[in-house]
């Protein structure tokens, strides 16, 4: 059985690991060239510009052959063949340009017109469909049809997605998407002949993933988004690529912006590690920033209420209230909470401010997945053994503990089927629930929930299995361990030295193991590079490590402590018994995550960074409008450990971006004696200073200005790999596809969906 290419789709044949591509030579159009055995012809003109259309056809997918518009002729063929199915050959002779083809693909556009409503200046389509660009290019000035045509009301199947029947060219794009790629099934054919249309799963209405990947999917009109139609045209906008705001998984999204507000979000270039895919917080989850509860003036508690003020008056208040504490009580008294939504260079910013200004290591940030074990288990192997969302998609083998990738990482769930289909990739799961990937799964072992630091010691045999898991963890150890090139994905729950019993017993395998750490949120990795943890430093240098100390000190010109400093369970429980008495909260909701239902007693002063007031923030004393990462640039790390470019797309006025305001508070602090003034005005200036100074963050920055991601090799230092995290340290979020933390309670249109009530 052939394996399919991931990247060329269908008809692309690879060839075994130790074997060399065959090759094979045809001439199109008269041009010779030379393709990898198994290529299809369409994919062979399209690798030299040359146009052949199609609309059934789309690279990844099972092939159709429906359209009937991509026919070439092909010499010694008696009649024209379909590109998309034809695989090339040796010696093939294929021409697409001929009076033949030219007439053939006039009266296949002619056929789809029969019902086709000729509406275009009212289809959301207009100007971007692919029918619109076909017919202007090679269809007939007249129709010989005068048949009245076939209409059928427009149907809404769910606040997001409406289909126009009439409009549908029956291409099946979006049933193959939704069936082969997300493997959800929720769309299908009904009817015959002239009459066929797509139907929803639940007869009137659909009851999916609403990742909207069949709207866009979709060459025509007939399947729209309830959030952009009838808005605007798509020359009316301006378009910014960068990086969606809710999970870890880093996929690119293209923000469509009119008048300053953002309008749809999709990735229909191709381009950034997740190609066309998006789930339905990339394409649906950004009307957040235009939220009426969206937080546009800075806020101080005045006779214990808080106050709107202005932004001179909110940030004349922070730095001496600051520095007055840290002279009355010490440095210790003081701790910071980062957040896993700012950008790298706010993370690393703000661990600047709290130990070369303020000079404590009291730093944390909500940890999703201990990206810190895994760097200190793998030290100076760390970049060879990351896996990259691009490796996954062509991993032979994978093994998954402890996360359901269809609710929590949709990029990576998309990439483990895309392995299935592609490579025909055995998967391996262990989990504690029923996960939607354990159907494509080789050997499936459920184990009692939190157990899953103890499968891993079971599978390096460094301990019994979990109960009721022993034979199914076995028959998994046995087959692993018989593979080649296994891509290990772990979620939460393992961490600590269950980390180092995984990369230990992944080290043994043939071929060597890659990893990857599933954390939650968009840039959760980002934020444990950067050092806020208690006790490491960026690109986990330990604390306690002299030499790392002295250099980070004489960077950011301030003295940095050596004693490791409290988790940020640690500092609430601290503040509820008086030891901590101020608190500095940039985009993070503490109180919600540790579940305090109370602002501490012995908490004097409370600051939060925040675009919403949250459980956090309602209790803070000086609240700061902060913007989200659609409206900002800088750099963010995704769970894999591959760094990309967020730009900016909008200008929403009353707020500013968290880079600027801990610059100016540290200004402020600088002026009071503390730490040194930070220089850097830009995002920009923070990244090169990353760039110069963390270790593995020395990437290509060309690679990242195009829009690629290029992974970051961040990791400890050989003779540092201690496993001493906290219980508790690690606290998954365990949100689902509907719900975001913080920002998905925000998101109207995710909100409004029933299957977001079931989540």
């Amino acid at each position: 059985m052939p394996l399919l290419s991931a990247d060329a789709g269908p008809g692309q044949e690879k060839m075994g690991e130790m074997g060399e591509q065959k090759k094979v030579s045809l001439t199109i159009d008269g041009r010779p060239m030379t393709v990898p055995a198994g290529t299809l012809v369409i994919e062979a003109t399209r690798r030299m510009g040359i146009e052949v259309p199609s609309f059934c056809y789309y690279p990844g997918l099972s092939l159709q052959a429906a359209c009937r518009m991509c026919l070439v002729e092909v010499e010694k063929a008696p009649k024209l063949q379909t590109a998309c199915t034809l695989v090339a050959i040796e010696g093939m002779v294929v021409r697409t340009d001929t009076e033949q083809v030219r007439q053939a693909r006039k009266a296949m556009l002619e056929f789809l017109l029969t019902n086709h409503p000729l509406d275009c200046p009212v289809c959301d389509k207009g100007g971007e469909c692919e029918l619109q660009d076909m017919v202007f290019r090679y269809g007939a000035d007249t129709s010989r049809f005068i048949e009245e045509k076939i209409h059928e009301p427009e149907e809404k199947w769910s606040e997001l997605v409406y289909y126009d029947a009439p409009r549908c060219i029956l291409c099946f794009r979006c049933v193959r998407v939704c069936d082969e790629g997300l493997d959800v099934k929720a769309l299908g054919v009904g009817q015959r002949g002239a009459y066929s249309t797509i139907i929803p799963n639940r007869g009137d209405h659909l009851e999916c993933e609403e990742c909207g990947m069949c709207i866009d999917v979709c060459p025509v009109g007939a399947l729209t988004s309830g959030t952009y139609r009838y808005k605007t045209r798509p020359w009316e906008m301006q378009y910014t690529g960068t990086i969606c705001t809710h999970c870890s998984n880093g996929c690119k999204t293209t923000l469509s912006v009119r008048n300053n507000r953002i309008v749809r979000a999709n990735n229909r270039d191709l381009s950034g590690i997740n190609r066309e895919f998006l789930c339905v917080k990339g394409r649906f989850g950004f009307d957040f920033t235009e939220h009426p509860n969206r937080l546009n003036a800075p806020m101080v508690r005045r006779g214990g209420k808080l106050a709107p003020v202005t932004w001179e008056a909110a940030m004349e208040e922070i730095a001496p209230r600051l520095a007055a504490i840290r002279a009355e009580h010490g440095s210790d008294a003081i701790g910071f909470i980062g957040s896993n939504r700012t950008t790298n260079e706010e993370n690393y910013l703000l661990a600047r401010l709290a130990r070369s200004v303020i000079e404590t290591n009291n730093v944390d940030h909500h940890r999703t997945a201990d990206y810190a074990s895994l760097a200190a288990a793998l030290g100076s192997e760390a970049g060879a053994r990351s896996l990259t969302m691009e490796a996954l998609g062509e991993a032979p083998a994978i093994l998954l503990i402890g996360n359901d990738t269809g609710r929590q990482n949709p990029l990576v769930d998309w990439r483990i089927r895309e392995a299935v289909r592609h490579v025909v990739a055995r998967v391996y799961v262990i989990d504690s629930g029923e996960i939607k990937l354990a159907r494509r799964a080789k050997f499936y072992a459920r184990i009692p929930a939190g157990t899953e630091g103890a499968a891993v010691r079971a599978l390096a045999g460094k301990g019994p299995a979990p109960a009721g898991a022993g034979e199914a963890l076995g028959a998994i150890k046995k087959a692993i361990e018989g593979e080649s090139g296994v891509a290990i994905l772990f979620g939460g729950g393992v961490w600590g030295e269950a980390v180092a019993d995984l990369t230990s017993w992944g080290s043994k395998l043939a071929g060597g193991a890659r990893y990857m750490a599933l954390g939650d949120y968009s840039n959760s990795r980002g934020a444990s590079d950067m050092g806020l943890l208690p006790d490491w430093l960026p690109g986990y240098a330990r604390i306690e490590d002299a030499a790392e100390r002295k250099r980070y000190s004489e960077l950011w010109g301030g003295s940095v402590p050596e004693r490791a400093g409290l988790t940020a369970k640690e500092m609430l429980d601290a503040g509820g018994r008086g030891k901590l008495k101020a608190l500095y909260v940039v985009g993070a909701n503490p109180f919600r995550t540790f579940g305090v239902t109370a602002r501490p007693a012995g908490l004097e002063l409370l600051i939060v960074h925040e675009l919403f007031l949250t459980e956090t923030s309602r209790e803070a004393d000086i609240v700061i409008p902060a913007a989200c990462a659609y409206e900002k640039s800088g750099t963010v790390t995704n769970t894999a450990g591959e760094v990309q470019m967020l730009r900016k797309a909008a200008d929403p006025p009353g707020v500013r971006t968290d880079l600027d305001i801990l610059r100016i508070v540290g200004h402020q602090l600088a002026l009071k004696g503390l730490g040194a003034a930070m220089r850097a005005r830009t995002a920009e200036a923070v990244f090169e200073e990353i760039r110069r100074n963390v270790a593995g963050y020395d990437v290509d920055v060309a690679g990242l200005v195009a829009g690629g991601a290029v992974t970051a090799a961040a990791a400890a230092k050989n003779g540092h790999t201690p496993f001493d995290v906290p219980t508790g340290a690690i606290q998954p979020a365990q949100d689902s596809l509907f719900t975001s933390g913080t920002l998905g309670r925000f998101c109207m249109m995710i909100e409004s969906l029933a299957e977001a009530e079931k989540a």
